[in-house]
């Protein structure tokens, strides 16, 4: 071949691939080059029927075998070494022909293949296959500790449903979890027979929320349940818990301490209501039964009402830990009669202690809200003195206006009483005493100007009318006169 001819073809050769090298090195050195043109495509993260992320979902560990295991082990065409066995306590199989299999702790594909090394290192079976199956689980013991009614330790056999339990059954079993709970952080401890010894964070929050099942998972054996206190409360979270399946119902009775404005401070017992109700209509009769727990106005109503001195705008709730802590709920009163905010009337637990403090000063349109609420006292005492038919102490309802009061008393004596006004006097929270008269009228309907609404310890007097007055003093002026006639004449009786 001639020289020209040979250097012509090697240029052939050697020019695309030059090419080709160039465009590598280009591509090596200013990569975002060579990607301008590519869309960015994000790995969307799948979701599970519920809805929740399947990244942060648990991933359910094998299950491990141990002693009271039911299993079926199954030798592909021999029936013979088939059947089904139990594991042992000490944590084996016992075999047709291979004898003793140990399985404690295997999962079944473990056990499958220990299964089959033994028919094959002791030559009874040639290349055997064999597959385990579960049939029924060993009762699983477990431990929970935490903020639960009744930490301890528990056996849990299997379900009904053929499934394990899980940690929302195992809190059932434990009496529920307390209000004082942190469901956001529930721990389960593996134990290093059943699984790799790691320590699981469930929230169970999340589970009453969107109904992530990921995060209630199924328990093995050895396994131990934490829930922890919660660092600060919010009533509407507790509300939540109090709603859950899982929650220690307390409806039955409590031994809770009130202070502050209360009729009646000290130590009680408040129980929850049942309510009874047909489908779709609150408190009817017939139809199913719903418990409500006790809560914060439940222990006023107890403790005999508040005071009209009461702030009810910051009740405070200190509640106990199983720890030994304490937390703090603060409580608006007012936000439940105002807006109807009923995660304000936060559900107790045993031991709690709610403080009621003092107002500095209460409008009086607060104070006719407060005479409605429900954790009002039923019934305030009032004195009617003067000329009044029935005189004394008598009791009426919070917010009764005056004139009513007078009728509870009998009404005033029309013969002596003066009928075009009667005087309030009232003890106020600074300790001063005011006092007022007011326009006797008993068809005037209840108004703070002419005719108010009494408070606890408010006294009514009514008094004299200018001619009661006159006769009352006259008489008091004559009475010795009158007994010294009344001596002459006791003397005539003995000259007769």
């Amino acid at each position: 071949m001639p020289q020209t001819t040979y250097i012509s073809s090697l240029r052939q050769v050697i020019q695309p691939l030059t090419g080709f090298t160039l465009l590598t090195l280009i591509s090596v050195i200013y990569p975002s080059a060579g990607m301008a043109q590519l869309p960015n495509i994000e790995e969307s993260q799948p979701t599970d029927a519920s809805g929740g992320n399947v990244a942060q979902a648990r991933q359910e560990a094998p299950y491990t075998l141990g002693g009271g295991d039911q299993v079926a082990v199954t030798v592909f065409n021999l029936p013979q070494y088939s059947g089904e066995f139990q594991v042992l306590a000490n944590g084996t199989l016992n075999l047709p022909v291979a004898g003793d299999v140990s399985v404690e702790g295997m999962t079944l594909e473990e056990a499958s293949n220990a299964i089959a090394a033994k028919y094959q290192s002791a030559q009874i079976i040639r290349n055997p296959t064999v597959s385990v199956k579960l049939l029924q689980a060993r009762p699983l013991n477990i431990e929970i500790a935490g903020e639960v009614a009744r930490p301890g330790s528990y056996t849990l056999n299997l379900q009904e449903t053929g499934g394990l339990p899980t940690v929302t059954q195992a809190l059932e079993v434990a009496g529920g979890v307390r209000l004082s709970a942190d469901l956001r952080d529930a721990r389960v401890r593996r134990s290093p027979r059943s699984g790799s010894g790691e320590v699981v964070s469930i929230d169970l929050k999340q589970l009453l929320q969107t109904g992530a099942t990921g995060n209630n998972i199924k328990l093995r054996d050895g396994d131990t349940i934490v829930i922890p206190a919660a660092e600060s409360i919010n009533p509407a979270v507790t509300s939540q818990i109090a709603d859950a399946s899982f929650y220690a119902d307390e409806a039955e009775s409590v031994n809770v301490a009130v202070a502050g404005e209360v009729f009646r401070p000290g130590s009680h017992a408040v129980s929850g209501e049942t309510r009874t109700g047909q489908a779709g209509r609150t408190g009817g009769t017939g139809g199913s039964r719903d418990r409500v727990p006790p809560t914060v106005t439940r222990a006023i109503q107890v403790a005999g009402g508040i005071r009209p001195t009461a702030n009810v705008r910051e009740v405070l709730v200190r509640r106990p830990t199983r720890n030994g802590s304490f937390q703090t709920i603060r409580v608006d009163l007012f936000k439940l009669l105002r807006q109807g905010d009923t995660s304000q009337d936060v559900v107790l637990q045993e031991g709690d202690k709610i403080f009621v403090p003092n107002a500095q000063e209460v409008t009086p349109t607060e104070l006719t809200t407060l005479a409605n609420a429900n954790f009002a006292p039923n019934t305030i005492q009032v004195s009617v003195v003067g000329e009044v038919n029935n005189p004394g102490a008598v009791e009426v309802k919070p917010n009764t206006p005056l004139n009513k009061a007078l009728l509870a008393a009998g009404g005033v004596d029309q013969q002596r009483a003066h009928e075009e006004t009667v005087t309030l006097v009232r003890l106020n929270r600074n300790g001063t005493i005011s006092q007022r008269q007011y326009p006797l009228n008993y068809a005037r309907g209840i108004n703070e100007q002419t005719n108010p609404p009494l408070r606890n310890n408010d006294v009514i007097i009514v008094g004299r009318d200018t001619l009661a007055g006159i006769s009352d003093t006259l008489g008091t002026a004559l009475e010795p006169l009158s007994r010294f006639f009344s001596i002459f004449n006791f003397v005539d009786i003995f000259r007769d």
